[in-house]
């Protein structure tokens, strides 16, 4: 490697680079699990370290024509092409160092192993969408508050907690700022939904959409039922023509892009036509033309009303999925509390778990409620109540983790549970 090493900076450098000579090859296999865990934090702390370095270098860069030794459009070409990087990767960075250089607070923090790169990330841009006519008081408030809270959250939760930044130091401008916020982002939403539908000439339709957030999150909700082990080993049973007590196959678990699309597929199929709207006076559904023949047992493809053929079995399930009527269960004046009657939480308790939740509540689980258990926080088999003051989500990972005697779980102030292997 190449430095001048005349600069503190290249110097710096360069006596990285000697300190890590110095450690390649090492085996790490001696290496207690303290100091493993130990070293791992550290090694992370160095690195947002030298992301601040590079942040600095990257901005100098800017002022001293760095880009003009080999005629690069921009300082993010010229480090992708000499660092072998992405040009994705290389704006990103050069993204992070100006925003680095409007918030000092962000960079020290930085600079100081306390803010990793990818929250220094979030919380320039949470800073950035602030209002442009901002009280620079109000502004440095925001600023620390978001470099404190990075002390104990990751970035996931930063970019949430950016969002709502105005709510903790400046209250009485917050409410307005953020409705028109969500006004124009909703707007902007609105009219950017867009659905693209396409034959691949292969008995498929592959396609892309855009929808507004909430939309997004009832579709994704939809299907994350659809995919649930649970509904997948009924709906196999019921295939088999199996009851409730048999023991119902486990289904193979698949990349959870393709169960989300099976889960899809269901969807659509499901969609009682009766509670579409009408087109031509005919509601929106595909109308499937076989013989009687074909239906029972033949083997003749099926024709849709488009011209589209497809084969005789899968007209015959559809045929047996005609009629299934979507039943919404739950309904308004149910009770919460059910106290001994019950065993399991009712869907209104479950639906009132997830709003107070918001998913698991194990420490540092971004598990969502679809994917949580509802457990009881007095063990059913230990004479407990299924009550929603005495319950709580958690994915089937920590669920299982909280019944292991190999651990005692320890419930904080804010309501989530941390778990220490038992010594």
């Amino acid at each position: 490697m190449s430095t001048t090493a005349a600069h503190p900076i290249g110097g710096a450098v360069a006596r990285v680079h000697a300190a890590l000579d110095e450690v390649a090859g090492t085996p790490s296999w001696s290496m207690s699990r303290a100091a493993t865990a130990e070293a791992l934090v550290e090694v992370s702390r160095a690195e947002a370290r030298l992301v601040e370095v590079r942040s600095r270098l990257l901005s100098h860069a800017e002022t001293v024509t760095v880009a003009e030794t080999n005629a690069s459009p921009s300082v993010a070409v010229w480090h992708s092409n000499a660092t072998r990087s992405t040009k994705r990767e290389s704006f990103r960075q050069v993204r992070l160092a100006e925003g680095l250089d409007r918030y000092d607070l962000v960079r020290e923090a930085v600079g100081r192993g306390e803010v990793l790169a990818e929250q220094a990330s979030v919380i320039c841009t949470a800073l950035d969408d602030l209002p442009d006519d901002l009280d620079a008081g109000v502004l440095e408030q925001a600023t620390r508050a978001l470099v404190a809270f990075a002390e104990v959250h990751d970035a996931k939760a930063l970019r949430v907690l950016g969002r709502r930044i105005l709510e903790v130091v400046a209250p009485e401008v917050a409410e307005a700022w953020e409705a028109e916020q969500l006004d124009r982002e909703e707007r902007e939403a609105e009219r950017s939904a867009v659905l693209r539908l396409r034959e691949d000439g292969q008995g498929r339709i592959k396609g892309s959409f855009t929808v507004p957030l909430l939309v997004g999150q009832m579709l994704e909700r939809a299907l994350l039922a659809f995919a649930a082990p649970k509904h997948q080993i009924a709906t196999h049973a019921a295939a088999a023509g199996e009851s409730e007590q048999d023991e119902a196959p486990v289904p193979v678990r698949r990349p959870t892009a393709q169960r989300l699309g099976a889960a899809f597929v269901e969807l659509v199929e499901r969609l009682d036509p009766a509670d579409l709207p009408r087109a031509g006076g005919v509601n929106a559904t595909v109308v499937v033309t076989m013989s009687l023949e074909s239906l029972q047992d033949g083997l003749a493809a099926a024709t849709l009303d488009t011209g589209a053929r497809l084969s005789a079995a899968t007209a015959r399930r559809l045929a047996c999925e005609a009629g299934v009527i979507p039943v919404v269960l739950g309904g308004d004046g149910q009770p919460l509390d059910v106290g001994r009657t019950q065993r399991f939480f009712t869907v209104p308790q479950r639906v009132a778990l997830g709003v107070r939740d918001r998913g698991c509540t194990a420490h540092g689980c971004d598990a969502p409620p679809a994917m949580c258990h509802a457990h009881h926080e007095d063990f059913w088999s230990h004479e407990g109540h299924t009550a929603t003051r005495r319950g709580r989500l958690l994915c089937p990972f920590h669920h299982r983790r909280i019944h292991d005697p190999e651990y005692e779980a320890d419930v904080g102030a804010d309501n989530q549970v941390q778990f220490h292997r038992r010594t």
